[in-house]
């Protein structure tokens, strides 16, 4: 068994420290002839973060104090009734000014003291003992009935129940409570509180963040595949409309499927903004530049009832994100607005700068001390109920009737934002309106300035060149072969990496540009063209893909003379591509 003796100063050398934590133990003395040892919880959560957990120790210790007190008060019969006294006096002392959260209660279940600890955490004024049933709530069953069969001795070692949630009636209208029962030792029970709200706080932040990654892992994923189909079903589209004129009965019904491609191509680009796997062009933006240029746009949208105010930060406030996905987060906020607004109203969007002197815990979120940008989009319309916040932006969840909105409008907002380095807010009230906060870090670095763009090199447009093309999608492979091929150049076809480093074996092969799938069965695209730029280091290279840009970025960068080129892309898109890798 192991030694829990109290040493040096009252901790145990050594804590017995695993991955989840320990127990640490501490020689505590509470009145005269009083002392003992007690043991509390060192707790480490998944993010590293050690959490003591010395209050139920305390507690507990708190416990046997006031039952040793009893039990000397009792012994000390009528013949000691100074005795008596002095110890229901140092009782009562003792109770009240312990530092740990603590109820009395009688034989019946009735609140009879609460120590000043407690009433500071329940938000109770001296003499006010509510009912245990208005304090406890999410028990299953009455607090009142453990609380007696404890006093009792119905359950001799007690109760303790965690994830209460306590009433109170200050700012913080609900608090995560661990209560621990005992017998007090005169009859009645004590229970020993423990404020778990922070820790229940961190549990549902962690879910969360679980939740929308494993959202936002799948929608990756089906977008991926989606590119891939579209790539095809557009990509034969242009090949069909190549061979017919505007007369052609079936050109009409062509047109009609790309642009319906493109459609469903917006839509999958919508869930890889959420999925933060879209790819982003960073650059320093002025917010009143920018909002000033977007707000003919945004007028348009609001239509003839609803008005636009915008209010600019006293100081120029700027930040560093893409543009156009900006533009996207504020077209769809404001258009969501509108809708919350059929009768009429007026959008504001407010642009401020706050500064943070700590971190700051805001829905589950810890905003980092320093300078943010605040953009604020508030409407005056319906609102949104509790029951729907924890979920708007999730994808395709809408309340909106059906053919009004696809639920991706703030599951794109969320996703862009969060993908620049931003945090979104809302915040609600049924019927008076909405607002929706996003918090970027300040951009400090100076307007860059204007440089001259080099004349573009222009290379004779080659018809005789060879391109290697690499793609595991036999649709899309087709396509992209057919292509080329119509634009004159040699195209050699591999379905995967080993394929196509087979081919090149061929010494006597001239190949001048090759155009591979980055994510394929067995070596990916970077992996191959490393190999093969070894024996050929000329040769330039298309990368394809339906992931975004950033999932390449490190290897592309480790490649010389390479491009991206996104999936869905169009027959013009790819050969004028091919054909740009071949003049430079």
């Amino acid at each position: 068994m192991e030694d829990r003796t109290p040493r040096r100063g009252g901790i145990l050398t050594g804590l017995p420290l695993g991955q989840g934590g320990g127990e640490i133990w501490l020689r505590l003395a509470l009145a005269a002839g009083i002392a003992v040892a007690i043991a509390g919880l060192l707790l480490r959560l998944p993010s590293g973060i050690m959490i003591a957990g010395l209050l139920l120790g305390l507690g507990m210790a708190a416990l046997v104090s006031l039952q040793d007190l009893a039990r000397l008060r009792r012994q000390a019969g009528a013949a000691a009734a100074a005795s008596g006294a002095v110890a229901g006096e140092a009782e009562g002392d003792l109770f009240e000014s312990l530092a740990v959260p603590l109820l009395q209660f009688d034989a019946a279940g009735g609140l009879i003291r609460a120590n000043a600890t407690a009433r500071a955490l329940l938000d109770l004024a001296p003499g006010d003992l509510p009912e245990p049933a208005g304090i406890f709530v999410d028990l299953g069953r009455p607090i009142r009935d453990w609380i007696v069969d404890v006093a009792q001795g119905r359950l001799p070692g007690g109760a303790e129940m965690a994830g209460l949630r306590g009433r109170s009636r200050g700012e913080e209208a609900e608090r995560f409570l661990q209560v621990t029962l005992r017998p007090d030792g005169a009859g009645g029970a004590l229970a020993i509180l423990q404020d778990t709200t922070t820790i229940k706080r961190m549990e549902a932040q962690f879910a969360q963040g679980q939740k929308m990654q494993a959202i936002g892992q799948l929608a990756g994923g089906i977008a991926h595949d989606f590119n891939n189909l579209l790539t095809a079903i557009s990509g034969h589209c242009d090949l069909l409309l190549l061979g017919r004129s505007a007369d052609d009965p079936d050109h009409g019904d062509l047109l009609q499927i790309r642009q319906n491609a493109n459609r469903a191509a917006a839509l999958v680009a919508q869930l890889l903004a959420f999925s933060r796997k879209q790819t982003l062009k960073p650059e320093r933006l002025d917010l009143a530049e920018t909002l000033a240029d977007l707000t003919h746009l945004l007028n348009r949208l609001l239509g003839e009832k609803v008005g636009l105010d915008l209010l600019h930060a006293r100081a120029p406030v700027a930040i560093r994100a893409d543009r156009r996905q900006l533009e996207q987060v504020m077209v769809n906020l404001v258009v969501n607005a509108r809708d919350a607004m059929p009768e009429g109203g007026v959008v504001q969007i407010e642009t401020r700068l706050e500064r943070l002197e700590r971190e700051v815990i805001r829905d589950r979120a810890i905003l980092p001390r320093g300078e943010h940008v605040v953009i604020a989009v508030r409407d005056t319309g319906c609102g949104i109920g509790p029951e729907h916040m924890g979920k708007i932006f999730e994808p395709f969840y809408t309340t909106k009737r059906i053919g009004e909105g696809t639920g991706l409008g703030l599951s794109t907002a969320y996703g862009i934002v969060k993908q620049s380095g931003g945090f979104i807010f809302v915040s609600s009230t049924p019927g008076e309106g909405t607002e929706f906060e996003l918090w970027f870090p300040q951009c400090s670095d100076l307007p860059a300035e204007p440089v001259a763009a080099p004349a573009a090199r222009r290379g004779a447009r080659r018809s005789d060149a060879v391109v290697l093309l690499v793609e595991d999608e036999v649709p899309v492979r087709t396509f992209a072969a057919r292509a080329l091929r119509l634009r004159g150049l040699s195209v050699l076809e591999a379905a995967n990496a080993e394929a196509a480093l087979a081919l090149l074996e061929d010494a006597a092969l001239h190949v001048d540009v090759f155009v591979t799938d980055v994510v394929m069965p067995g070596l990916d695209g970077p992996g191959w063209v490393r190999q093969a730029l070894e024996r050929r280091p000329g040769v330039r290279t298309v990368f394809i893909s339906g992931y975004a840009e950033e999932s390449l970025s490190d290897d592309q960068a480790r490649i010389p003379n390479s491009v991206f080129l996104p999936k869905p892309f169009s027959l013009t898109e790819l050969t004028e591509t091919v054909q740009a890798q071949l003049a430079a």
